[in-house]
């Protein structure tokens, strides 16, 4: 039995064998603290600025505007709680849109149960916010804006660089998720006009648990997290040097490769959807045709329920229904449902993501598996 086609590189990517080698002296040999001052220490501490450095060049910004954190979710629940409690409660009117992810809508529901007036921007029938929304919404307490850069289910890419023409000249803070675009199409956060952008180790094939946050320089945030004075005073507790290692080195490794990658992915990713459309009448696309991630299609088959259909193809296609951090439940997608999906077109989603390591040989077994899959329960 040979292990199904794995499309689900959005909930999480394999670790790159480079990464894992760059890991493995962290863990066996350079095992010291690195805020020791001894040989040990500083060993470590090198390894943390030097990867410091790859995931800043990554991303267009300086050494000194990189946090490291555990995960995308600390960075931002750092960027939104951290930038809000900076203000003092000067200004108590926070902007989000219908399809963050979790980890940025939670916290702004919960600043909303704090006390803070959060606005919360409908997208289009593509997933999009719309710029015209975003001027309507501000108002002169407005703190903060906070749009995910690419959605992590229909691949959407937002305008952010067109949001922040808006805020920048009103001084309000604009943060963008970017944990599903890093990687995978250029992100560079001073073009973009970010004043906080959040990544995530395990979407471009570093470990699980380790994550980084983009902190513009004179930009103020209150700490999540009290206790020592890490990461500028940011985000106590002792550095993971092993994975940050491994996040440096999967931003060097995305960095070289970018030129060609992205292309490289929205050839599988239409190959994919070529042969699906071909079988399959009424099969629709869900997100933007053109403004979306290069490796994520997600697509409603008609007639059938998203979940049986990934059930009946399980032994051959890996996939999912949507996010991951929403997995275990058959309901629709609440991404779906702010873009006006019809809830039976929403139950018959499925998102597949393909990665560096997907091979055409793959996406045609997949999709032999997944029209298979479709007409028997169709039968």
């Amino acid at each position: 039995m040979t292990d199904p086609v794995y499309l689900d590189y959005n909930a999480t990517t394999p670790v790159a064998p480079e990464v894992a080698d760059a890991i493995e002296p962290y863990l066996r040999e350079h095992f010291g603290n690195p805020s020791s001052t001894h040989v040990y220490g500083q060993r470590a501490k090198q390894a943390v600025v030097q990867a410091r450095g790859e995931v800043a060049a990554l991303i267009g910004a300086r050494a000194e505007e990189i946090v490291f954190t555990g995960c995308a979710t600390e960075a931002n629940n750092l960027a939104i709680r951290g930038a809000v409690h900076a203000l003092g409660g000067e200004k108590k009117h926070l902007i989000t849109s219908a399809i963050e992810h979790p980890s940025v809508m939670q916290p702004f529901l919960r600043l909303r149960e704090e006390g803070w007036d959060v606005t919360i921007l409908p997208v289009d029938r593509q997933g999009r916010v719309n710029l015209v929304a975003v001027e309507r919404a501000i108002r002169p307490d407005t703190a903060l804006i906070s749009v995910m850069h690419a959605n992590n289910e229909v691949g959407t890419v937002q305008p952010i660089a067109e949001i922040a023409r808006i805020t920048r000249p009103k001084g309000i803070l604009l943060h963008t998720d970017a944990a599903q675009s890093v990687g995978k199409i250029p992100v560079l956060a001073h073009r973009l006009g970010a004043d906080l952008l959040t990544l995530a180790g395990h979407k471009f094939y570093a470990p699980k648990g380790v994550g980084a946050l983009f902190v513009r320089s004179g930009v103020r945030l209150e700490p999540v997290l009290a206790g020592a004075g890490h990461e500028h005073g940011l985000r106590p507790g002792t550095e993971n040097v092993p994975f940050v290692v491994g996040l440096g080195t999967a931003a060097r490794l995305a960095r070289k490769r970018l030129s060609r990658v992205p292309a490289h992915l929205a050839a599988l990713r239409d190959r994919l959807h070529e042969q699906l459309r071909a079988e399959i009448p009424l099969l629709a696309l869900n997100g933007h045709a053109e403004a979306r991630l290069p490796n994520t299609l997600n697509v409603s088959f008609p007639a059938v329920s998203g979940h049986d259909l990934l059930q009946a193809a399980a032994a051959d296609v890996a996939a999912s229904t949507g996010s991951a951090c929403h997995s275990g439940a058959d309901v629709a997608s609440g991404v779906l449902g702010a873009m006006k999906v019809s809830a039976a077109r929403a139950s018959g989603a499925v998102r597949a993501s393909v990665g560096i390591y997907t091979t055409p040989a793959d996406i045609d077994r997949a999709a032999r598996a997944l029209v298979a899959a479709w007409k028997q329960l169709r039968a």
